[in-house]
């Protein structure tokens, strides 16, 4: 654990810009609240944010192992 007056440095900092992602990548509905292109006759609406449930599960398990 940190202590209150120690900093992180730059190079772990770093990794946890990847959090941001999902974030950004679901923030906008309006760029995809769509039905094209459709995946296994789903809408883009739903696989598009479906898919970040994965792909986020892997940018945290990937922030957390960089910064252990």
């Amino acid at each position: 654990m940190l202590k209150a007056d120690e900093k992180l440095p730059a190079k772990r900092l770093g990794w946890r810009w990847l959090l941001f992602l999902p974030y950004i990548g679901l923030l906008f509905p309006s760029f995809y609240a769509r039905e094209t292109p459709t995946l296994f006759s789903f809408p883009f609406f739903y696989w598009y944010q479906f898919l970040w449930v994965p792909l986020t599960a892997l940018l945290v398990g990937l922030v957390y192992w960089r910064n252990r």
